[in-house]
């Protein structure tokens, strides 16, 4: 199923059209919950339920027509009770160095293509979950704002014109790096994939309500001192030529996580480079999608 453009709808949507999905415990056990004012609305009280995010995207129609004829009322939610919106992708593809001023305090050079590394499911955590650094993780740990783009329909040599199509829905990401296993491996998958290094949330957006996803401001805080400040505009490669770019050998499925790159103020960049320690408290937030707030801990 092939999702509609939404840069090119009109009106407001209503609720059939757009939405915010989370995971969240309710009575003691994590489900599927969609936004509904200031609440959350249990999948359960509709008679759905869902095992992970390709079977929800899979049935959204179906989500959305139950939760449009609800008759319960939405719970309240703190953030203690929200859970990571993402569950069994069946990949999840990171870009290196894809806005100018963050390859620049690298010191690395503007790449030519998209640079491209698996950050494994593993690596999944909760949008306020605690991340587990200290020395037997890494002694280089820094964090890495970023906006996730998560596939709705099925990619395969898709065009840039029609990319947009195959989006589900965005949010934040945390893409939490161990900078000094990414430079002894000479390469990024192992030092991007650590058991919990990739909070997000603090849920999925569907893309019916973000208008423009190339003009959000993306910002990080460590501690409330604020590290990056930058824009998605910035991006050296947008999100059309990513998915066409790699669907064009890999196949992206429904549920997939696509990570697109982060803005110049991470530790490594810093004179002389800052590292994160056990108890600081990382936020990364996005233009419209919310923020997630993680404490990072001796693992």
């Amino acid at each position: 199923m092939l999702l509609s453009d939404p840069r090119t709808r009109g009106g407001d949507g209503g609720l059939e059209g757009q939405m915010r999905i989370g995971r969240m415990l309710v009575d003691g056990r994590v489900e599927f919950v969609v936004g509904a004012g200031e609440g959350w609305l249990p999948l359960s009280a509709v008679g759905l339920s869902y095992a992970d995010t390709p079977e929800l995207i899979a049935d959204i129609e179906n989500v959305r027509e139950r939760v449009r004829d609800a008759q319960a009322d939405p719970l309240p939610a703190g953030i203690d009770d929200l859970r990571c919106p993402v569950v069994r992708p069946s990949k999840m593809l990171a870009i290196g160095l894809n806005y100018a001023d963050h390859a620049r305090e690298t010191g690395s050079k503007l790449p030519e293509r998209p640079l491209v590394f698996a950050k494994f499911p593993n690596s999944l955590n909760d949008p306020f979950g605690e991340v587990g650094i200290g020395e037997r993780v890494t002694a280089k740990a820094d964090y890495e704002v970023e906006l996730a783009v998560i596939i709705g329909a099925r990619a395969r040599q898709v065009s840039e014109a029609d990319a947009y199509r195959h989006v589900f829905g965005y949010a934040v990401a945390n893409d939490v790096s161990a900078r000094d296993w990414q430079r002894a491996d000479i390469q990024f998958s192992r030092s991007k994939s650590a058991d919990t290094f990739c909070p997000i949330g603090p849920w999925i957006t569907t893309a019916d309500e973000v208008a423009d996803p190339a003009a959000l401001w993306i910002r990080s805080r460590v501690n409330g001192e604020p590290r990056q400040d930058s824009t998605t505009s910035q991006m050296i490669f947008g999100i059309p030529h990513l998915i066409a770019y790699l669907s064009a050998t890999i196949t992206l499925e429904p549920g997939d996580v696509i990570l697109t790159g982060t803005p110049a103020g991470v530790g490594l960049g810093a004179k002389p480079p800052t590292f994160l320690q056990p108890g600081d408290v990382v936020e990364c937030e996005v233009e419209g999608l919310g923020m997630i707030r993680n404490t990072f801990v001796k693992s």
